[in-house]
């Protein structure tokens, strides 16, 4: 594996991107903190998927720019989760999460197959490496998709909804383990669950409006994730985390 460095700060400056139609936002500026889980929040259709592809390059017909603090690129240290697995139907799960070295044209080594095989089993999947995705139900698919992305092993990771599709204790225990292997990583995550968003997030953002802005008024404590979601003062901010999702649904509409 090539070595990308020290996890970057990104900065966003004047990003503009329309959809369907639509202005999603107009002269956005964000920084994402480094080595920092930063959690972006907000009603459906407001853009945080079109945010997360801008940051990894992949939003056609965008302006701004985005790069390190330094103003360097990205290119090379993005590893990112969409919300579909994209499996590859005809690859075994192990393959699966072997894929962006075999589409490099990295040779796919015997220490390689051992970390794959490794992050299967962390997910829950050590009986299920040479299953093909038919074969598997969709939470088990996303699953895979996670340990493709955690493979990966990049300094900067964008998730959208990482764990959507996952049962309440297999969510709980992988958004531990992504806490824990993602440390010391610059971190973006898309997630409706603002416990969710309390439990793994350093910065919490919410995007709303048309065109949308960015309001980071609730945050999380100052302990590191993830954080127990029974906890009293978890469980206080995630009343005042609905209240400004319900204003940013209003000012959606």
């Amino acid at each position: 594996m090539e070595h990308y460095g020290k996890a970057p700060a990104v900065r966003i400056q004047g990003a503009r991107l329309a959809y369907g139609g639509h202005l999603l936002f107009d002269k956005l500026n964000l920084e994402i903190p480094a080595a920092r889980t930063t959690c972006l929040l907000g009603p459906s259709g407001v853009g945080k998927t079109s945010l997360l592809r801008l940051v990894a390059g992949l939003a056609a017909d965008s302006e701004g720019t985005v790069a390190d603090a330094a103003g360097r690129p990205l290119d090379g240290r993005i590893a990112y989760m969409a919300q579909q697995d994209l499996l590859l139907p005809w690859l075994s799960a192990l393959d699966n999460v072997l894929i962006g070295s075999r589409l490099r044209g990295e040779t796919v080594g015997e220490a390689e197959r051992r970390r794959a095989h490794d992050l299967l089993v962390r997910v829950g999947l050590g009986g299920r490496t040479d299953a093909r995705p038919a074969a598997l139900s969709g939470g088990m698919r996303q699953r895979v998709a996670l340990a493709r992305t955690l493979m990966e092993d990049r300094p900067v990771v964008l998730m959208d909804e990482p764990f959507s599709g996952l049962d309440a204790i297999t969510r709980y225990e992988l958004q531990a383990l992504a806490a824990e292997v993602l440390t010391g990583r610059t971190v973006l995550v898309v997630t409706h669950d603002p416990l969710e968003a309390l439990r793994l997030g350093h910065r919490l953002l919410v995007l709303a409006g048309r065109p949308a802005v960015l309001d980071d008024s609730v945050q999380p404590p100052d302990d590191a994730p993830p954080r127990d979601a029974a906890r009293q003062d978890v469980l206080a901010l995630q009343a005042r985390l609905l209240d400004r999702l319900s204003l940013a649904l209003e000012a959606t509409r």
